[in-house]
């Protein structure tokens, strides 16, 4: 593998860490800035709507820039959010600095992940993608619990200032590692990555990622209570659990792209098979500390060996186009953030016991699977079309070769 996916691999470590941090920063931001934490809560909802917003539309104003300087620019957009963050004077430019963060957060993975495709053989894409997305992991398992230990201890804007010089070392490393016969992006520019939304293979393949990382963010965004409430941990021994989550997320994401690269979809169908079975078992694995803690592995494992399988068939399927499609994708994996912990929060409120939102997250699964098997149902229609042209324009020449003779 290209030591340059390390450069990748940096940058996603630095987006892991600031979209995650904020959730153990809420108390003292909160404190520091005199608002509650419901009103601190929405630094996190404003972090999600610039990706949202932010992935699709980078990745379409700069579709026919060089893709080694669009990585760096967006780089350098994360870092001047990083940093307006810890200068933020009040809540309102704290909102506006975190919005702004998370707008290359959705391109970054977008283009990355074509790039990181590109510089590979074709028997190892998925691998290649699983590497760069071990940044995304690692930062649960490590870049999270440190960077807001430091927030504790330093405060909330040392974090911050933290998070800008590891987005400087991304820079440093992308600017070294990338090369530049891997830079120049497709000449089909803006209208041709427009024009490869509007495949339904593609639409088909965004749904399964909002579907099936919706299963995952259902159960997730309540993890704590069913920790504590249905297994019995105490409060002090959920950012331990969590970071097993990180351990388990980890290795679910370099198993899937290993196996993808064998087989794709079967992948992808076996990996939303074990979150089905995962979530469903949820309430019964809750019931002892060992299994919940084995619970919450399986869970990382399970929902992020679709990880790497969901971003190669996005782009397979915009292959002329990757780019926005690829972008897409990530906004899709936080419409999952925003819609699985809504689903899953229903399911707490409407009154059917703590580990509730993980049967929720298990139906949101088995959405997922419906929506990949019409997927492969509507390939399948496809591919005898798609045959039938190449042998009819494999015989034209020889046809007029005959009536030159």
């Amino acid at each position: 593998m290209p030591l340059a996916l390390l450069a990748l691999a940096v940058g996603a470590f630095g987006i892991g860490t600031t979209e995650f941090v904020m959730m153990g920063l809420l108390p003292d931001v909160a404190d520091d800035l005199n608002i509650s934490i419901p009103s601190a809560g929405h630094l996190v909802s404003a972090y999600a709507l610039g990706v949202v917003i932010g992935a699709p539309l980078l990745a379409a104003v700069t579709a026919r820039m060089s893709r080694r300087t669009v990585l760096i620019g967006l780089m350098g957009l994360f870092v001047a959010g990083n940093a307006l963050s810890a200068l933020a004077p009040d809540n309102g430019w704290l909102l506006a600095a975190r919005f702004l963060s998370g707008l290359p957060h959705g391109a970054f993975f977008g283009v990355g992940a074509v790039v990181a495709t590109n510089m590979v053989a074709p028997e190892r894409k998925a691998r290649s993608v699983s590497l760069m997305f071990l940044g995304l992991t690692v930062a649960n398992v490590v870049g999270v619990p440190v960077a807001t230990l430091m927030g504790q201890q330093l405060g909330w804007r040392a974090t911050f200032l933290g998070v800008s010089a590891i987005g400087l070392a991304a820079i440093a490393a992308l600017a070294f590692l990338i090369p530049h016969d891997h830079e120049h992006a497709t000449a089909s520019g803006l209208r041709g990555e427009l024009a490869a939304l509007r495949s339904v293979p593609v639409w088909l393949s965004l749904g399964t990622t909002v579907a099936g990382f919706g299963a995952l963010f259902a159960a997730y965004s309540y993890i704590t209570p069913m920790l504590t409430d249905a297994a019995g941990y105490a409060d002090a021994s959920v950012t331990l659990l969590l970071a097993l989550f990180g351990v388990g997320a980890t290795a679910g994401n370099l198993l899937g792209g290993r196996l993808a690269d064998h087989s794709l979809r079967g992948t992808l169908f076996g990996g939303l098979g074990a979150l089905v079975a995962v979530l469903a078992l949820f309430p019964l694995l809750m019931r002892t500390e060992l299994t919940a803690a084995v619970a919450v592995i399986l869970l990382g494992m399970a929902a992020f060996a679709t990880g790497s399988p969901l971003q190669l068939m996005v782009m397979d399927k915009a292959a002329s186009a990757p780019s926005l499609a690829s972008s897409a994708n990530q906004a899709a994996f936080n419409l999952a953030n925003a819609g699985g912990a809504w689903i899953g929060g229903l399911a707490l409120a409407a009154g059917f016991g703590v580990t509730s939102p993980a049967l929720a997250g298990a139906a949101l699964a088995v959405l997922g699977l419906g929506v990949a098997s019409l997927a492969y149902a509507v390939d399948r229609r496809s591919a005898p079309a798609a045959g039938r042209e190449r042998v009819v324009a494999s015989h034209v020449p020889q046809e007029a070769e005959a009536v030159r003779r």
